[in-house]
């Protein structure tokens, strides 16, 4: 193959032909390119803050209290992936109240819990992004990730391939952890 892409046909761009199967994932590239991140840091930009006004099923809410909420995340990283949040928008882990740092906390116990009950991982990854340069996506909104993990799980997909196989729709996800989770 010779020649600039101007030059040189489409079909010549494909996969080379060996015997490497390959596991296409065109919807993370909205993700990847930034698609839906907030203009700015303002709540009125945020789409923490605008979840919870909607409708449990299309935001992807699993569950509300009073202070947090928890919801899938929209590009998971395993399957059940979850977030718990606050409903203020408040971006640094200090600055929550007491009311709200005690009830991110429960959250985060339930939906341990619940993931337990309904999917049976192996184990978990919990943490917190505080900031862009940390890797927080949405810096300025806190977020908790509740990361169920199975033996085995970090396959050679993520590894080499760089693509995440999720065996069930997020809708399917969300239906049965709302299903799981106890009421307040």
């Amino acid at each position: 193959m010779t020649g600039t892409p101007e030059q040189v046909p489409a079909a010549e761009f494909g996969p080379p032909e060996d015997d490497i199967a390959r596991l296409w994932t065109p919807h993370r590239m909205v993700y990847i390119g930034g698609q839906d991140k907030p203009a700015d840091d303002t709540p009125a930009q945020c789409p923490f803050c605008r979840i919870p006004a909607g409708d449990d099923e299309s935001g992807l809410v699993v569950a509300r209290g009073r202070a947090c909420y928890a919801l899938l995340n929209l590009y998971p990283y395993n399957g059940g992936h979850l977030m718990v949040l606050p409903y203020r928008h408040v971006s640094d882990y200090p600055d929550l109240t007491d009311a709200e740092t005690s009830e991110l906390a429960a959250m985060t116990q339930t939906a341990m819990r619940v993931l337990r009950a309904v999917y049976a991982p192996a184990g978990f990854n919990l943490g917190m992004n505080q900031g862009e340069a940390a890797g927080a996506g949405i810096a300025a909104h806190l977020h908790q990730h509740v990361v169920p993990r199975w033996t085995g799980d970090a396959n050679f997909l993520p590894v080499v391939g760089r693509t995440k196989a999720l065996p069930e729709l997020l809708a399917d996800t969300r239906a049965r952890l709302a299903a799981a989770w106890p009421d307040a």
